[in-house]
């Protein structure tokens, strides 16, 4: 049933304008980022800095790009393992923090990567950021349109969902979920708790890296701003209220939470107040994400039937 709904809903921008399109290439970009932050969160952390390694990736690939010449697809390579040996050395560091203590950490890297992209304005264009990025471009095919750029946006998210699943049904995801449940019989079974968390930490980031370089080609711009500490909070949100334990989590928050502000969009004095109520109910009456709501009424039914 899920995947019908899920088809449904990614055929439905195809056949509808152009604003409507754009939010669904938006929220197959979150599919693909939260699912990175999925994979820091089933090794048991969870980070306030994910928008920091899309900031890395986009601007490192369109900088490649940009200044260098380099293809798009090598320069896309480039940008995701730059971000991935950031995460790597980072992780290695800071990944022996536990709870909030790796929260605060990750919060303040977020920060440092913002002024650090504000003061460097002559590689970086500082507060105005970069402009006149090219839109994507493989083997001669350019993504020029917002309905050929939702094609390429679905199958990757698409793609990194299927691959994740798969994961997680293989001895080392299984590992990745027993370090998160239990860490200390974990560490007692011989695995690594944290080689595996490091794992986890640059793959997710590797994951946002690609969504950050993915969203600079559409776009056509980016600056600081556009991956600051509260794009972050956003990631965090759409993986609690859609499910941090399920595969299917990041694509349920994405899809209901990327729209969701622009429906409340009209009624600008009380935008904020509807999307809080939203979210508290979400997390009041499902608070394993909406990804449990099939099992809930399941289990409502059987209630009723009792």
């Amino acid at each position: 049933m899920g995947v019908v709904i899920f088809t449904i809903i990614a055929v439905i921008p195809w056949f509808s304008g152009p604003y409507i399109l754009h939010l669904a290439i938006l929220s197959t970009l979150n599919i693909l980022v939260v699912n990175g932050l999925a994979m820091i969160s089933r090794s048991g952390q969870i980070s306030l800095g994910h928008a920091a390694f899309m900031a890395i990736g986009a601007y490192v690939a369109v900088l490649a790009g940009t200044q260098l010449g380099i293809p798009l697809l090598l320069s896309v390579l480039i940008g995701v393992a730059a971000t991935m040996l950031v995460a790597l050395i980072l992780g290695w560091i800071i990944l022996r923090l536990q709870g909030v203590y790796f929260v605060l950490v990750t919060f303040a890297f977020g920060e440092l990567i913002r002024l650090v992209l504000l003061d460097f304005s002559n590689v970086t264009g500082g507060a105005n950021g970069i402009t006149n990025i090219a839109p994507p471009e493989l083997f001669g095919f350019v993504f020029d349109s917002r309905t050929r750029i939702y094609s390429l946006t679905l199958v990757i998210a698409i793609v990194s969902t299927l691959l994740i699943r798969r994961l997680f049904r293989q001895p080392l995801g299984q590992a990745i979920d027993s370090v998160a449940s239990n860490p200390s019989l974990a560490e007692s079974t011989g695995l690594s708790v944290h080689r595996l968390q490091v794992l986890a930490f640059v793959i997710g980031c590797g994951l946002a890296a690609l969504g950050g370089i993915l969203l600079a080609h559409y776009i056509g711009y980016i600056s600081p701003e556009s991956f600051n500490v509260g794009i972050s909070i956003d990631l965090l949100i759409m993986l609690v209220i859609g499910g941090r334990a399920s595969y299917w989590g990041p694509l349920a928050g994405a899809i209901i939470l990327t729209p969701l502000p622009e429906l409340f969009r009209g009624a600008v004095q009380t935008q904020h107040i509807f999307y809080g109520a939203a979210l508290i109910l979400i997390l009041r009456f499902l608070p394993e994400g909406l990804a449990a709501f099939p099992q809930a009424i399941r289990k409502l039914g059987t209630r009723l039937k009792a």
